[in-house]
């Protein structure tokens, strides 16, 4: 049976026991304390928690989902992958125990037909309802029901909170696969067993003290591997020979030339790629690009080590990007939206694969420079390793195959002692950011509290009552001139920072008392927070005040809102259909918009974009807002920003037939009112994607009149007319590359005067001649003119130069050609180098090097001869 229709048979099994049918969310899960979607549960936590109240009862999904905590077992094992697409079906307070066990065993024996004999079933030891209906009910005899600990069959959502007793469904694969020890039997982790069902039964609630108490409302949450699932039904050895990974495999072993089955360490290449690959594939399309925090890390982290792979393969060249899409063949069924991102995928993989091979290569001269040092002490420190490892992305098992080439151990221990510090500081951060995200008080207060109306789309001030008073993140009941405090009103005019707009500003008054709001936000849906600090009088709960945004504020915030729909329908005329947002800001004095293209924008490309959006600006396009349906605007074309969570109705936002958004933000009432638009920054910020950055009204005519006085100021200082300025200064660029040359010429000079002095003062060790001296006022080009000059005139020898240019010292040290068979002039400088704090390699002949510490330049060049003298040995 075909994966994708397996995928299908199970949903539509439970479609048919009045499940609700829901697409897969994305893997940035909305909980702002998990880094990426783990678990089919993930997107209904909120539900299962009790935060949100919700009309669903019964649901069934095939989740994509990412893991890392066990990468290092992927392709070693039949059933260990990074992304992976977990099938479930839930409750939410409606059925339990029975039917969760009922229609897992019915699909599993009596749809896919999979022979009873082949399951087993494990209890938590302490559930004997569970396994009375296993037994009695499902008519499984005791002898294939297990009872294992809260180690294996207790599941909890974390420290306190849901948690509750699992029963799981065990394949047995057969004797084949033991591991061969005594004690095999379910629950080892070997690939004998292999767990194909996860049945959570939601029961307890755990409080800090560890208590448990039971639920008002019990909950069912299953969750079981679709790959390992297919691997059973297509009678395979492992998930990796299935339709969804095996298409993969075969197209990179195609690549290589190499043959896949025939030898173990290419096997496993292989494999690493074909899971790495749908892992990159999935997180580019969720919105994440590579960078060096949080999922952009784990993004980089997996191609960086699918690449890695391509050395035991032999390819040497970028080749990932050739594989996406081979991946979106295989998911067209379920994933048809996929396609339209095919080359925006590609692209930002192919310049992820080149930026990394060539900090492959600087990390590999890095380890030859660790080798060099290490080769007395024979091992290569965890930091070390650690190092080399997150700072130039080289494998530990590409440091630790190439230090035992050099009979060099690796302190492993040490490695992991620091991976081990990067997880926790990694888990830190963003349990950080979910906290600081959604505080508990404003959690109590949604529940108590009768949601905010927001009427800032029609109103700019109006009447309202002090609902809630907080300082301090507690709760209080009124406050004085001089407190900062958060205000919570039951109807508002401020637009709340959403969708990369900014808070509104303005003022909360009553007679007597002023408080200015210095910024506005929604911790929650429910909840609009009004930041203030109360400038004069006093309030108090229940208190009626008149609320007032800034209005200047709120235009210029409203001009530039409605320029970045501009600018983002500029940019897909412009540029291609591959443009996407990855991010925006919008504020009173300027904008910000992140997109995905792969090359900086061309002058020709920057000008066509602002002309495009002052025409339109010119033509005063009505700009329309209005609620419908979500797949309406899908179907309308309607942009929208991918792994965004929208209800089933929508805002949009319509420029004529320019742009249509999903949008939430304020905006103006036609496009005349935003004046004029100033593009004043292009940038990249990550790979595969560019920032830009803009003023529009006001702004924008201030930001052209500085420039006119600063073209006037340079006009006058050159003492030509403005039009004569470029002109002007191409002559003056031309001037000083001449003098240049006739200072390097006259350099070159002195040195060809200075060469019989420095032979002269050459000194023989060990009946070679060597030449190490200081030149002054020399930068690297200059040191090796210099050191092929003294190499023509010395004959046989070696010659190490220094220099310091800009409080950095430059070294380069030549081995003339009848000596390269025992003297190596890249491990001579290395030596030199590390003297001044610095680093450095090159050929037999030649090498160069750079340091850091100027003051041991002199210390350096007189210990050229012990350290030659010591190599001759």
């Amino acid at each position: 049976m075909r994966g994708n229709e397996l995928r299908e048979r199970f949903l539509e099994f439970f479609k048919e026991r009045e499940h609700t049918i829901k697409p897969s969310g994305s893997l940035i899960p909305e909980d702002p304390s998990v880094l990426l979607t783990i678990a089919g549960m993930l997107p209904f936590k909120p539900i299962f928690t009790g935060e949100i109240e919700s009309d669903l009862k019964r649901v069934a999904t095939s989740q994509r989902c990412l893991r890392t905590n066990d990468i290092e077992n992927v392709g070693k094992t039949a059933r260990h992958h990074t992304f992976f697409e977990m099938l479930g079906n839930f409750s939410f307070g409606d059925y339990g125990k029975k039917e969760a066990i009922r229609w897992a065993w019915e699909f599993l024996t009596k749809e896919l037909k999979i022979p009873k004999e082949k399951l087993w079933v494990s209890v938590y030891e302490e559930d004997d309802e569970a396994f009375d209906i296993w037994h009695k009910e499902e008519k499984i005899p005791k002898s294939r029901i297990v009872r294992l600990g809260s180690k294996h069959n207790f599941w909890a959502i974390g420290p306190t909170g849901p948690c509750g007793p699992c029963s799981e469904i065990i394949y047995d694969r057969g004797k084949k696969y033991s591991c061969g020890r005594p004690t095999c039997g379910v629950g080892c982790d070997c690939d004998r067993f292999l767990e194909v069902w996860n049945l959570v039964f939601m029961e307890y609630n755990r409080d800090h003290e560890g208590r448990l108490r039971p639920l008002p409302r019990k909950n069912i949450d299953t969750g079981m591997g679709l790959e390992r699932l297919a691997m059973i039904l297509q009678e395979k050895e492992n998930t990796f020979d299935t339709d969804f990974l095996k298409p993969i495999i075969d197209y990179t072993a195609s690549l290589s030339g190499v043959r896949y089955g025939q030898d173990r360490i290419k096997d496993l290449a292989l494999r690493i790629i074909a899971d790495h690959i749908r892992a990159v594939t999935f997180l580019i399309y969720d919105g994440v690009l590579p960078s060096n925090v949080g999922r952009g890390y784990v993004l980089r982290r997996i191609i960086r080590r699918a690449l890695s792979q391509g050395r035991n393969l032999g390819l040497a060249k970028p080749f990932l990007h050739k594989l996406i899409p081979v991946v979106i063949d295989i998911v067209k069924e379920p994933y048809p939206e996929l396609s339209k991102d095919k080359e925006h995928m590609e692209k930002i993989v192919l310049g992820e694969e080149e930026r990394f091979l060539e900090t492959l290569e600087q990390g590999m001269k890095e380890l030859n420079w660790v080798l060099t040092r290490e080769q007395y002490s024979k091992e290569i420190l965890g930091d070390t390793a650690f190092y080399l490892y997150v700072s130039f992305g080289l494998p530990i098992d590409l440091i630790q195959e190439i230090a035992a080439e050099h009979d060099i151990n690796v302190d492993m221990k040490g490695f992991e002692k620091e991976m081990e510090k990067q997880r926790e500081r990694g888990r830190m951060a963003w349990q950080e950011i979910g906290q600081s995200r959604v505080k508990t008080i404003y959690n109590r207060l949604a529940k108590e509290l009768k949601a905010t109306k927001f009427k800032g789309y029609v109103k700019t001030t109006l009447k309202a009552e002090i609902l809630a008073i907080m300082k301090a993140d507690k709760r209080i009941e009124r406050a004085k001139a001089g407190d900062e405090i958060d205000i919570i009103l039951d109807a508002t005019p401020f637009y709340p920072e959403a969708g990369g707009q900014i808070g509104d500003r303005g003022t909360i008054i009553k007679r007597g008392t002023k408080m200015e709001v210095l910024d506005t936000q929604r911790p929650l849906p429910e909840i609009i927070v009004h930041r203030a600090k109360i400038i004069k009088g006093s309030i108090r709960k229940g208190d009626k005040v008149e609320a007032g945004i800034d209005i200047e504020k709120r235009l210029a915030t409203a001009r530039n809102h409605t320029a970045t729909h501009l600018l983002q329908g500029a940019l897909k005329r412009a540029l291609g259909k591959h443009v996407r947002q990855t991010g925006s800001f919008v504020s009173f004095d300027r904008l910000r918009f992140d997109l995905t293209h792969f090359a900086p924008l061309t002058d020709r490309q920057i000008s066509q974009v602002e002309k495009m959006i002052n025409k339109k600006i010119r033509e005063n396009i009505k700009v329309e807002a209005s609620m419908m349906d979500f797949k309406e605007a899908k179907k309308r074309g309607a942009i929208f920003l991918v792994g965004e969570k929208y209800g089933k109705r929508v805002r949009t936002v319509r420029i004529g037939d320019f742009s249509l958004e999903l949008c939430g933000g304020t905006h103006v009432k036609a496009t005349g009112e935003i004046g004029l638009f100033k593009l004043v920054s292009e940038s990249g910020i990550a790979a595969g994607v560019r920032r830009i950055e803009a003023l529009t009204g006001e702004g924008a005519c201030r930001f052209m009149k500085e420039r006119e006085d600063l073209l006037s100021k340079i006009a006058r200082e050159l003492k030509v007319a403005p039009p004569q300025i470029l002109e002007r200064v191409e002559r003056l660029v031309q001037r000083v590359k001449e003098l240049e040359k006739e200072v390097e010429r006259l350099k070159s000079k002195e040195a060809l005067l200075k060469r019989e002095e420095l032979i002269k003062k050459a000194v023989e060790v060990e009946g070679i001649k060597v030449i190490s001296n200081r030149m002054e006022g020399l930068d690297i080009k200059g040191l090796r003119n210099a050191s092929d000059l003294l190499k023509d005139k010395l004959k046989s020898g070696v010659i190490i130069l220094g220099s310091v240019m800009d409080k950095k010292v430059g070294l380069v040290c030549v081995v003339t050609k009848d000596l390269t068979d025992r003297l190596n002039a890249s491990q001579i400088i290395k030596e030199v180098a590390r003297i001044i704090k610095g680093s450095g390699g090159g050929r037999k002949d030649f090498a160069q090097a750079g340091g850091k510490n100027p003051a041991k330049l002199n210390y350096a060049l007189k210990e050229v001869s012990r350290i030659i003298r010591k190599k001759m040995k």
